[in-house]
């Protein structure tokens, strides 16, 4: 077993592009979901909004690549508020089923055949990267002590943990001001915030554009990442995972969708990488009997599932979070 191989590769991806994917997803849903409340289910709508405007902006039409993000922030605002007019006035689980349905349909409209010449189908888009790609100034592999990137990678590295670390400080600033403290009151008692002469309905949809424009920074990366878009990149479960990073990390806490973020990928890819060394070569770790090479894949999602459940038994509140602050008004 190549512990040191395993741990490597660990902290590559866990410090890789994918983190920071989910990271600024997560710190959407902190806005969201950590501090003022609202069940946003379909931050991957608003990830593909962004990344779909911003490839089709350059690979369809052959337009500026700065255009194509001044569009996905644009069209990302717009589709909060298209989710947030008719549901932010009812209760928190209209607004959950109302995002996770939006999501699933932009995911399938922009997958559909009809509208192939434009987003691509199921194959999606590529060829709307060469601009960032010519900002780059690394020309040979760049690393960390023992972990090293593709010159690419390492300049997407820089530029999305340093959009990271604005973000956090833009959501410290802002929930340290008085309008974060009106969002922390509506999660915990909107009656009373509304009592007080706040307008609750406008400061929920403040929220979910602020968190959906982080959402929208998340799909400009994923694009970038692969320097291709799909539908497949959208999918439900990539709102669940940002979710997952946010718990783990813990609710309401700047830090915390950082912290998620960085800890699921390691554990994630030392749990791959683990078995899939272990049911290998000629005297395996595990036996054939046991598990083959090919469910090895699987068994990371089952232990991290695992891990995940007993955090929530023992520890709700994420390695930082303080319980109180899951305490959100579901009405």
């Amino acid at each position: 077993m190549e512990w040191g191989g395993i741990l490597e590769g660990a902290l590559q991806q866990g410090l890789g592009p994918a983190a920071i994917v989910y990271c600024l997803a997560a710190i959407g849903l902190n806005v969201h979901f950590g501090y003022t409340g609202l069940l946003n289910f379909g931050q991957a709508g608003f990830m593909a909004v962004a990344g779909y405007a911003l490839a089709s902006i350059v690979a369809t039409w052959g337009l500026s690549f700065w255009l194509g993000l001044v569009v996905g922030l644009a069209l990302s605002v717009v589709l909060a508020l298209l989710l947030g007019v008719p549901t932010l006035r009812l209760r928190a689980d209209y607004l959950a089923i109302v995002t996770i349905a939006a999501a699933e349909i932009i995911r399938q409209t922009v997958g559909s055949v009809s509208l192939l010449e434009y987003f691509g189908g199921q194959d999606g888009l590529q060829q709307f990267v060469d601009t960032f790609a010519g900002l780059n100034p690394f020309t040979t592999p760049m690393g960390l002590g023992p972990v090293s990137w593709r010159p690419y990678d390492f300049f997407l590295l820089c530029v999305g943990w340093t959009v990271v670390a604005l973000c956090c400080l833009i959501v410290y600033l802002l929930m340290r001001s008085p309008w974060g403290r009106v969002l922390k009151g509506i999660r915990e008692d909107e009656d009373a915030v509304r009592s007080l002469g706040k307008n609750v309905y406008a400061y929920k949809m403040q929220s979910l554009i602020i968190g959906g424009l982080f959402g929208a920074l998340a799909g400009f990366m994923t694009a970038l990442q692969h320097a291709a878009i799909n539908p497949s990149f959208f999918a439900t479960d990539t709102t669940f995972f940002a979710y997952t990073v946010l718990l783990l990390g813990g609710a309401a806490r700047v830090l915390g969708p950082v912290v998620g973020a960085i800890t699921f990928w390691f554990l994630i890819n030392v749990l791959d990488l683990f078995f899939d060394q272990a049911t290998v070569g000629p005297n395996p770790l595990i036996s054939a009997s046991i598990m083959t090479h090919q469910q090895a894949s699987l068994m990371r999602l089952i232990f991290l599932g695992l891990a995940l459940m007993l955090l929530m038994i023992f520890r709700p509140q994420g390695i930082f979070g303080d319980r109180r602050e899951l305490a959100i008004d579901g009405r």
